[in-house]
């Protein structure tokens, strides 16, 4: 697995922030609470997580334009976003937030690889300070948290399973998967492609238990991250 660090109020305006590095890739996650939620959940006395994602212009190699240019976000980014958003409500207790809402942005700023588990992984951290925030505060008499989750990506290049992808393992593997779990090792989900051979199940098995060794790494950091933030 490449060298993962996470850092801790990355921004100070935000209720809970962090920088995310996994190799080199970079990606900062802001948690925004509001006192507010979408229509479909007025009244119901249920909170919202969601997410917001999106990759600066020179995050890559060559110059990606800015989304905002052309009027509309892409494909990939609304299902990256809605990938974020389902990963950390799996975690939450809606009810147990009450009728407000945490928006987690997710902002690239360098991609080699990995973007929208290093994502997935970095908000959790975030989300899991502003919740804390929450508690400190009294907004909450505890946090809504029923787990945690961490995201990897494992794949098949040149007929070895690797785990965590760089872009250039990336961009020629036979097999691609993206794995996110709960703290608890329940699926969250997984998105595999085969995107030169197909794959079978023995092969399928490999990946998945590769993904478990990475993921555990992972949530050791969150935890740590976590922690180390609580006691500031």
């Amino acid at each position: 697995m490449r060298a993962t660090k996470i850092t801790t109020d990355f921004l100070l305006t935000a209720e809970g922030s962090v920088l995310i590095e996994t190799g080199n890739t970079r990606v900062l996650c802001a948690a925004t609470v509001e006192d507010s939620v979408p229509p479909f959940l007025r009244n119901s006395g249920k909170g919202w997580v969601t997410a917001e994602y999106s990759m600066l212009p020179r995050a890559t190699s060559t110059r990606t334009p800015r989304e905002l240019t052309k009027g509309r976000a892409s494909g990939r980014t609304h299902e990256i976003q809605r990938l974020i958003g389902r990963a950390l409500r799996s975690v939450v207790d809606l009810k147990a937030l009450g009728e407000r809402s945490i928006i987690l942005d997710c902002d690239v700023i360098q991609a080699d690889g990995g973007t929208r588990t290093a994502a997935i992984t970095g908000a959790y951290v975030a989300l899991a300070i502003a919740l804390n925030t929450l508690v400190e505060y009294k907004a909450l008499a505890k946090s809504p948290l029923l787990d945690s989750v961490a995201a990897t990506s494992v794949g098949v290049v040149n007929g070895v399973a690797m785990l965590d992808l760089a872009y250039e393992e990336d961009s020629r593997a036979d097999v691609d998967m993206n794995v996110v779990m709960t703290g608890t090792d329940k699926f969250v989900e997984v998105q595999a492609t085969a995107e030169q051979r197909a794959f079978n199940d023995a092969q399928m098995a490999e990946l998945v238990a590769l993904a478990r060794v990475g993921l555990a790494h992972l949530r050791e950091l969150q935890q740590s991250a976590i922690a180390a933030r609580a006691k500031q």
